[in-house]
């Protein structure tokens, strides 16, 4: 038994704590240009296979990975979808994205500045009156969207210590206020705009900043700005309903004896904005091209999403700022990635692409386990079989 936190705000922080959520040592200081890779290594379809068939580290259900791009096509498939059935995993099964959330609600966030119903400076406080504290100094929309508003920690939630907790609190039911409620105790931990942090509760903030601004809930908004345009057919936003629908990947959580419980019907309200969105692999690799293909976003605003903070602006723990408006950067073999990883109990992704989009990748994947450094083994091997110079 674990005395580490399954929270999932705990759980999701550590898992995208840093550049290790995509490789180990093939990862390497992150330029600030956005030039193209040089070459890219020829797909490896044997290799790609062995990656996703070893489902011991971690411990996995069922993995997916799509790979995508001018430089190459590949799909494959390991483990099932459900442990009764046994039934095989398929890239239009519906599965839990988490934090990839988040791209789409800034997706939308950026569509409305370029309409001029949102300004990026515009301080949270004019466009959510009364939801963070007077005496906290201005953060603004742009600092939601890109982790450096500075927000405290949250107090008073649940933080489970072993997987039967996980399961007691899974119903667990909070309003967005609520939630946002839990992390306005104490003052901000640095001033806004001076460090990065990566926080959750940033686009909570900013799925509301849609629903203020749109006049109805963010989730429409998503439908019809996002969704539609780019044919995502499988991919919802559940609002508050806890179950999959249709054809979708069971998540397992093991248990302190062993034994696997399904935790597919989960509560996701306190994820809603930042990581309660549903999705397929194939939806996923077509939002990536859409996205980097200019169909969602002006060209001014899409490059928003491809720059990072200035440089002085730096992780907590002092390394560089990875995250820019909506995305993360990580830099594998010297070929520049930008893109989300998301997760929640039962649930891990990643989808990444080169900017020009000459290589993409989804990796969907169903650990059992959760809070451990396994955890990113395997998008990592993947990142770097892809990136690898022959």
């Amino acid at each position: 038994m674990t005395s580490t936190p399954l929270s999932r705000r705990a759980f999701t922080g550590m898992a995208l704590s840093g550049t290790t959520a995509l490789a180990t040592a093939a990862v390497l200081p992150a330029p600030r240009a956005h030039a193209s890779p040089a070459r890219l290594p020829p797909l490896d379809p044997a290799a790609l296979q062995a990656a996703i068939d070893d489902l011991t580290h971690p411990p996995s259900t069922a993995a997916q990975l799509l790979v995508g791009g001018t430089d190459g096509h590949w799909y494959g498939t390991s483990g099932v979808a459900d442990i009764q059935s046994r039934r095989p995993v398929t890239a239009h099964d519906r599965l839990r994205v988490g934090s990839i959330t988040k791209v789409f609600v800034a997706t939308v966030v950026l569509q409305l500045v370029a309409e001029g119903r949102v300004d990026l400076a515009t301080p949270v406080h004019r466009v959510l009156p009364g939801l963070l504290p007077s005496s906290f100094a201005p953060v603004t929309v742009a600092h939601l969207l890109d982790h450096t508003s500075g927000i405290p920690d949250h107090v008073g939630i649940p933080e489970p210590v072993t997987p039967e907790e996980v399961v007691r609190h899974r119903f667990d039911h909070w309003t967005p206020r609520e939630w946002v409620a839990t992390a306005t105790h104490g003052p901000l931990k640095f001033d806004p705009g001076t460090r990065q942090e990566y926080r959750g509760i940033n686009y909570v903030l900013a799925a509301l900043i849609i629903d203020q601004v749109t006049h109805r809930p963010y989730g429409e908004a998503v439908e019809a700005r996002v969704l539609r345009p780019a044919g995502l057919t499988r991919t919802v936003v559940p609002g508050d309903d806890p179950r999959l629908h249709g054809r979708h990947v069971h998540g397992y959580l093991r248990m302190s004896d062993g034994s696997l419980r399904d935790v597919t019907t989960y509560d996701q309200s306190s994820s809603r904005g930042e990581g309660d969105m549903v999705s397929t692999t194939s939806d996923l690799d077509r939002l990536i091209g859409a996205l980097f293909g200019g169909e969602l976003l002006p060209p001014d605003l899409l490059a928003l999403m491809f720059t990072l903070p200035p440089a002085e602006v730096r992780m907590l723990d002092g390394t560089p700022a990875r995250y820019s408006t909506g995305l993360q950067q990580a830099t594998v073999n010297g070929v520049t990635l930008w893109g989300k990883t998301g997760e929640t109990y039962g649930y891990k992704n990643a989808a990444f692409a080169t900017r020009d989009l000459r290589r993409r990748f989804v990796l969907t994947y169903h650990p059992s386990t959760t809070g451990t450094a396994e955890q990113s083994r395997l998008t990592g091997h993947v990142a770097n079989l892809l990136t690898t110079p022959a």
